[in-house]
């Protein structure tokens, strides 16, 4: 791994493993098109960030680009997130989730990059036995979880066919540094910290008693590196990035010291708890994140 593409790379994650990618000393090249990633989170050692939408650009151009630029890894961030956006908008969800990541695949396999880490979610896996492991059925319960799986298939379609090594990290509930306090994107922890900070209690949506595994942005990084660097032929292969623990929302919101108020009722998981035995025998890769600790220096840093 020596020249990289990062799609998404000025967003949350993305620009996290951006930096480590350079500190690294590798050299990182951007595509995002800043619908949610900030340009001052852009590492001013980034080569070349090109501001594009991946659905609207032709696959020949995105192939060309590659080329010029020769590039060995994609990593694919770049997307709409989260759950209820998408069963609000769910056209364009799949516009740039699913139209995106094959048109980024397609490219990839005509500009011959021989690697492609693909960011997925564990919200394909639905209301799932916990803890979950990779071989759990799969039950999507949002357009936003159904176009990750569409994403997971399509790159083991194209190593199967096409010849690309490809990978696909399933994510469970990132926090960390640099989430957006703003926008339709926000994430639990931020929209609640925007509400204590203002005086007003948490808006918890259903009982509260929803348990999710939270996961540090830096293991996210460490796993998608280890993935890219990794001898394995990986033909798809699909791999859990959860810290192998939960809290429920009540417990989260007494950690950051909020009064709660309950809202809606929604579509969601009851819990979610991932498996790490896979990602930990095949790459090596142990979370080190500690919610609570990080919770307390965060909202030190908001001066709540």
């Amino acid at each position: 791994m020596q020249k990289v593409i990062v799609t998404g790379g000025a967003g949350f994650i993305g620009s996290n493993l951006v930096d480590e990618l350079i500190a690294k000393g590798i050299r990182v090249i951007i595509i995002d098109d800043f619908s949610t990633g900030k340009k001052e989170n852009i590492n001013p050692a980034v080569e070349y960030c090109w501001e594009a939408d991946i659905y609207r650009e032709s696959v020949q151009d995105l192939a060309d680009f590659m080329q010029y630029h020769d590039i060995d890894t994609i990593f694919h961030l770049a997307a709409l997130a989260r759950v209820q956006p998408s069963i609000q908008d769910p056209v364009q969800y799949h516009n740039v989730n699913v139209t995106g990541t094959h048109n980024l695949l397609a490219a990839a396999v005509e500009a011959g990059v021989p690697k492609f880490v693909f960011s997925s979610s564990s919200s394909v896996y639905g209301n799932a036995k916990v803890p979950t492991s990779e071989e759990h059925e799969l039950d999507p319960m949002s357009p936003y979880a159904l176009h990750k799986l569409i994403g997971e298939q399509y790159c083991k379609l194209y190593s199967t066919v096409y010849d690309i090594d490809t990978v696909c990290l399933r994510y469970f509930n990132v926090y960390g540094d640099r989430m957006s306090l703003d926008g339709a994107y926000r994430l639990a922890i931020p929209i609640f910290a925007t509400q204590i900070k203002a005086g007003k209690p948490c808006t918890i949506n259903n009982d509260g008693e929803q348990r999710r595994d939270y996961t540090f942005v830096g293991d996210v990084i460490n796993a998608n590196i280890a993935a890219a660097t990794s001898t394995k032929e990986f033909k798809g292969e699909v791999y859990n990035v959860g810290n192998g623990d939960n809290v429920s929302v009540n417990e989260l919101v007494e950690m950051m010291k909020g009064e709660k108020s309950y809202g809606y009722g929604v579509i969601e998981p009851n819990e979610t708890l991932a498996s790490t035995a896979k990602i930990n025998l095949d790459l090596n890769w142990k979370p080190k994140g500690d919610l609570r600790k990080w919770i307390i220096n965060y909202m030190k840093d908001l001066k709540i």
